[in-house]
């Protein structure tokens, strides 16, 4: 058991190729439309990807082309992209700077105890463990960066891992037992808080 755990770990820390962000910033000319110019997504269902780190960029890229992770949205788009294309566009993904957001004044205070304190009561840990206190991720681990996201998309891709419909990698359980344990309230205040985390 000790190894197999061992084994995971490892290959979860393997970090992925550096990828060319000048090559990246053509490659990814097409998603500029649902992610916008430099990442920072403009409609609140789609995720911005602007600084976000490559290892998780990466490992999503492939997980989406390859339909591990169903997008109906970008079915197809990634078909012609081999790896070192997709290492291309998260590389200039991550160089560039997210947008960061504003906290509703009334989820400050919940979206805050839960983002940093997690919930003693409901048994949920806090986000720092995995994203950082300032929602930076841990790019080696390949935990996303959240400062700045889309409340929308975080509200609904917690409500994918809560129905388990979100189930697409090896961190996908630890989320499903975390987001099952969320009320819609308490989603709703983590998710503008993530938003204006910075």
């Amino acid at each position: 058991m000790k190894l197999r755990l061992l084994i995971i770990l490892a290959a979860s820390l393997v970090t992925i190729g550096a990828g060319n962000a000048d090559l990246g910033k053509a490659k990814a000319a097409t998603c500029a439309a649902c992610h916008g110019q430099d990442g920072n997504s403009m409609v609140g269902l789609w995720p911005s990807l602007a600084g976000q780190n490559v290892n998780y960029l990466v490992r999503q890229l492939q997980h989406i082309k390859s339909e591990k992770r169903p997008i109906t949205e970008m079915t197809g788009m990634l078909d012609n992209f081999s790896t070192d294309d997709l290492e291309d566009i998260a590389a200039f993904y991550a160089s560039q700077n997210n947008t960061i957001g504003q906290v509703a004044a009334d989820k400050v205070e919940l979206g805050r105890k839960l983002y940093y304190s997690g919930s003693l009561e409901k048994g949920i840990p806090a986000c720092t463990a995995c994203h950082s206190p300032k929602g930076k991720g841990n790019a080696p681990a390949g935990y996303p960066l959240l400062s700045g996201q889309q409340a929308e998309y975080i509200a609904m891709t917690l409500k994918n891992y809560r129905s388990g419909k979100r189930d697409n990698d090896e961190s996908s359980q630890m989320m499903m037992a975390i987001a099952y344990k969320l009320d819609d309230v308490e989603i709703d205040a983590l998710s503008s808080f993530i938003n204006g985390l910075y």
